[in-house]
């Protein structure tokens, strides 16, 4: 018998339907005598059309009670599953995020998860009942309810399985696993049996949008093997699990991009100590994740400051540096949302020189110009314009062999 704990998206329980088929997938591992936890999200549609409702009261609705209202999706879904499983004749129970007592921090809507209490879940499995967890939320220490964004009934899942050291968390979605990269924009894209926390890290901060980072995060510090899979089919997808010898034998595991970042520069920046201090502690101050950071040269004093932001804090970003700039002393503050940024990941990376030469011969090849350079052990990255990205995905998934399955050892 295994502790199990699923998660099910948005497309998952997208319907009545496609709720009563998850409950009939999750009675059947039930009845294989696995104790089952399963999280899940609002159904298809549902966060949106709340925001919808919240931006029609307010253009700018107070942090606090959207967390309130967004709250309410997940909700729904659990009861319907609860609900679903009931008239199926098995017992089901389900809970909110305060009953569980997932406790988090309280920065509306990207709240951390900073505690789980397990005893009420492990109680109603006791009783022989299928708990379902609603996603995406918590509880400050104030007693408010939080949510986690985008991508949080992820968190939630691996977290809980950590929690309760469950043998295994399985994310259905509506793809059959991780690819090499985006089906949609390669069609010789290829279906990975296993992947590397630290690929997976990887590819999800640099816009793989299968598992989300702070999900990825908690398994690897807890060695949770995550099973990535498809709601509509019984076949085996990928699975995230702690680095092998044979994944460093591959060189580049897949080619990720993010179309959703924008660059702001700042000109003219006087370049004496604490400046750099002074520009960003208000972005993240304001929960703002930079990434990729560029300074120029010093040349009489002065230099340039290049970073990237998500678009969606892309104005408000701007108005932060361009307060700041002019604060400073510096001359002005440029922005671009046209970019985006096509990284290729591997683990094998780490034992293998040159990767970085030929993935800029490739690119050149291509007349692709590069903006922007970030490296890691296990990735490189690169800021170019917007409208080359798929040109920029195909012609290095196919340079570095992704299409062709590796041969086993």
């Amino acid at each position: 018998m295994a502790l199990i704990v699923q998660k099910y998206g948005g497309t998952s329980v997208g319907s009545i339907e496609r709720i009563r088929s998850v409950a009939r997938r999750v009675i059947e591992s039930h009845l294989q005598g696995h104790q089952m936890v399963v999280v899940l999200s609002a159904m298809a549609g549902q966060t949106d059309g709340l925001i919808r409702l919240a931006r029609e009261m307010t253009e700018d609705p107070d942090p606090r009670e959207l967390d309130v209202l967004m709250a309410t999706g997940e909700q729904i879904s659990v009861a319907l599953f609860a609900m679903a499983v009931k008239s199926m004749g098995y017992d089901a129970c389900s809970l909110l995020g305060f009953q569980v007592g997932i406790y988090t921090d309280d920065l509306y809507g990207k709240a951390r998860i900073q505690q789980i209490k397990k005893e009420r879940i492990l109680k109603e499995l006791e009783k022989n009942r299928i708990v379902t967890v609603a996603g995406f939320q918590g509880l400050d220490d104030h007693g408010d309810i939080t949510t986690l964004g985008r991508g949080g009934s992820d968190t939630t899942a691996v977290a809980l399985a950590a929690a309760m050291k469950a043998d295994v968390c399985e994310i259905y979605t509506d793809v059959d696993g991780v690819y090499t990269t985006d089906p949609h924009v390669c069609p010789k894209a290829r279906k990975l049996n296993l992947i590397s926390y630290d690929e997976m890290l990887e590819m999800a901060s640099l816009g793989a949008k299968v598992l989300e980072i702070r999900s990825v995060e908690f398994a690897k510090k807890y060695n949770v093997p995550i099973h990535v899979r498809s709601t509509f089919s019984n076949e085996r997808g990928t699975m995230v699990v702690e680095e092998t010898r044979d994944m460093e034998k591959v060189l580049v595991s897949g080619v990720a991009f993010n179309k959703n970042e924008a660059r702001v520069t700042i000109r003219k920046v006087p370049d004496r100590p604490g400046i750099a201090f002074r520009i960003f502690e208000p972005v993240f101050e304001s929960g703002i994740v930079v990434d990729m950071i560029l300074q120029n040269t010093s040349e009489d004093g002065l230099t340039d400051l290049t970073f990237t932001v998500p678009k969606a804090d892309f104005y408000k970003t701007m108005k932060l540096v361009s307060d700041t700039a002019q604060k400073i002393g510096a001359e002005k503050v440029l922005g671009d949302e046209n970019i985006a940024k096509v990284s290729i990941i591997g683990v094998g990376m780490r034992t293998h020189a040159g990767v970085a030469s030929r993935m800029f011969e490739i690119l050149a090849k291509e007349n692709i110009n590069i903006m922007m350079i970030s490296t890691s052990e296990i990735k490189i990255s690169c800021v170019i314009e917007e409208k080359y990205t798929e040109l920029a995905v195909r012609v290095l998934h196919e340079a570095f062999g992704l299409d062709v399955e590796p041969q086993k050892s």
